[in-house]
């Protein structure tokens, strides 16, 4: 080995040839492997992809530095160690270089500039540009941003459309598994809450609602599977019942249950899941019941009493503000102002409230509105608040100017206070903060952000090309980057519960949950990311998750969590999730359907991906102060 040193030029050549490959590093060869294959012709491999400076693994391992020429040689045949140094030393010396034998092209790279640097090749003529990660030049951004493409140029035409043929393929397999999951819940846990994937047995976790089943109504639909589709709306119709159900979640009941039955809804247009979903509504309201209108984190169907659950007297930051876009839909469709007007209290008074650089804490008093703690996240308990800013804006026709404003207003805050690069390799990750200092951890429920943060910029008032759009769209690539490299570096190719990014270091597995519980969010981004930029590496990492999820997580009877992501063959859970047919399956799916069944510009996915249209102009908008 030879040890590098910091601000020092250093001349690196590698030669592979049929019998070995060696490593020279100022002219001295350090290593070198011989090939088991003496005499067969050289193994040649990637003719047609772009040659890669200073990135392996499209920015696995990043360069950090300079570089003032690159030469290629063909051709060459040393017969020693002896010959192949001469040669090697020849190109330390630049005015030498042009010389060489067997020389195939010959750059000298200019300075990296705003539109990338240019390559003159002075030998074969093949010129070009390079490109790096974007820095301290993108307004508000104070790390470079690597989102993995840095390698690869500009998406052409072609290109789309090899993706578009080949997402046509891949998502048949998708449904594939879907089907599969779908034939053992209804073989085995038919009308109940979840199945048990290992077991073959249902079991009613949440409520007894058929919550599954509920769940996945308008995965069945978007997949055209429109039988299994019909039968599972006569069991709504004839058996679902929400009398079982003591204390629920406001939160999970809101985005899984009616969530479902108004997507199915919308979809369908059959009047049963408005039916249903009108009833269970008007179950969830006396949540609403307190001095501040801040939402009780649990309801009692059976005497109609809010109680505030594992929280106490706090109410969780992501369930208060994640329930407007189902109950205004709800209210929308049925008439009843109430839906919508209780559901939209808890974000007036957060508007209300001064919250620096524009981010919440995850505990709100519910008598008063004030911050029970301090601590600031986009993962548990954080997260779909911030996604809720932004579609509630979205889905009310981009008319309540408010709810946009505190999206921005919290976009810069993280960029600003949370955003962070691992020391290592650059990976922009969302860390915890706590109003002083840094977490450095990010949650796979973070991974919603790339998405968002997207969507944000296709949408933002001031146009895509404005500074802010600009950086929230670059943030969101490095972002899904990372995101992507969470699942790409574990050994079943699948994302722990967290990573951490320590001082120094590179992104490790979080210390207490290497497992996956099936989590959509990675999927979700991916969705998102390939419909609005049409960039085909979307797809293709959504469908690398599907391998690995297919792979790892397969069951007889249906998908079961990983319980460590780091090991192959650490087995598989006795757990299948409703959120994983609701969203997981239905992201991928989406991610490769070329066909855009759901047009982002048009439908509003709640938090457990239930689209529902967006508002024409008859609803009437929602001031702040209302």
């Amino acid at each position: 080995s030879v040890e590098l040193q910091a601000l020092q030029w250093y001349h690196v050549a590698v030669y592979s040839g049929p019998s070995f490959t060696a490593l020279f590093v100022d002219g001295e060869l350090v290593n070198s492997v011989e090939h088991s294959n003496v005499g067969d012709e050289p193994h040649r491999v990637q003719d047609s992809n772009p040659f890669i400076v200073g990135h392996y693994d499209v920015g696995q391992y990043a360069f950090y530095g300079n570089i003032s020429h690159v030469a290629v040689l063909h051709g060459l045949h040393p017969t020693s160690e002896g010959e192949m140094t001469s040669v090697v030393n020849r190109l330390r010396r630049v005015d030498e270089m042009a010389s060489v034998p067997s020389l195939a092209a010959l750059y000298t790279l200019t300075d990296f500039g705003a539109e990338g640097g240019v390559c003159i090749d002075s030998k074969g003529g093949h010129n070009g540009q390079y490109f790096a990660p974007s820095s301290g030049s993108l307004a508000g951004v104070n790390i470079a941003l690597v989102d993995g493409t840095e390698h690869r140029g500009a998406v052409t035409e072609e290109m789309r459309m090899n993706s578009d043929r080949q997402g046509r393929v891949r998502k048949e397999k998708i449904k594939e598994g879907m089907k599969h999951a779908w034939n053992g819940y209804h073989k085995y846990a038919w009308g109940k809450d979840e199945l048990k994937p290992i077991s073959a047995r249902g079991q009613d976790n949440w409520g007894g609602m058929g919550v599954t089943l509920v769940d996945s109504l308008d995965t069945l639909w978007l997949m055209g599977m429109k039988t299994e589709f019909y039968e599972a709306m006569k069991w709504v119709e004839t058996s679902l019942t929400f009398s079982k159900a003591g204390s629920v979640s406001v939160f999970e009941t809101t985005i899984r249950e009616l969530g479902g039955l108004l997507a199915a809804f919308d979809l369908s247009g059959e009047q049963v899941f408005l039916t249903k979903a009108q009833e269970l509504g008007r179950l969830l309201m006396p949540a609403f019941n307190t001095h501040t209108g801040i939402p009780f984190g649990m309801v009692n169907f059976r005497n109609g009493q809010g109680s505030g659950g594992w929280a106490g007297n706090s109410a969780i930051l992501s369930e208060l503000g994640t329930l407007q876009v189902e109950f205004r839909y709800l209210s929308h469709h049925t008439n009843e102002a109430d839906f919508e007007v209780k559901a939209m209290k808890p974000l007036q008074l957060m508007n209300r409230i001064e919250a620096p650089y524009g981010l919440y804490p995850i505990k709100i008093n519910i008598d008063n509105g004030a911050f029970a703690e301090q601590q600031v996240t986009f993962g548990a308990l954080g997260d779909s608040f911030y996604e809720y800013l932004l579609k509630t804006w979205l889905q009310g026709g981009k008319k309540e100017q408010w709810l946009r404003d505190m999206y921005d207003r919290a976009m810069d805050g993280a960029v600003e206070k949370l955003l962070l690069a691992s020391d290592r390799t650059g990976l922009a990750f969302l860390s915890d903060w706590n109003g002083r200092s840094n977490h450095r951890k990010m949650d796979h429920l973070v991974c919603f952000m790339p998405g968002a943060l997207a969507l944000g910029a296709y949408t933002d008032p001031k146009g895509l090309t404005s500074k802010r759009a600009v950086r929230d769209l670059a943030v969101a690539k490095a972002l899904m980057f990372t995101c992507h490299e969470m699942y790409h570096r574990m050994a079943t190719g699948i994302a722990p519960e967290y990573v951490e990014f320590p001082t120094e270091g590179d992104m490790i597995v979080g210390s207490t949950a290497p497992f996956y519980i099936l989590r959509p969010e990675t999927a979700e981004s991916l969705f998102i990311l390939n419909q609005l930029t049409g960039d085909p590496i979307y797809r293709d990492w959504a469908w690398e998750i599907w391998e690995a999820i297919d792979k790892h997580c397969k069951t007889s009877h249906g998908y079961g969590a990983l319980p460590d992501v780091t090991r192959v063959g650490s087995g598989i859970d006795d757990r299948m999730e409703s959120f994983f047919l609701a969203e997981t399956m239905k992201y991928l799916y989406l991610a490769q359907d070329p066909d855009k069944p759901i047009d982002l510009m048009k439908y509003v996915f709640n938090t457990e991906a239930h689209p529902m249209k967006i508002f024409d102009d008859s609803h009437i908008s929602i001031e702040a102060d209302s």
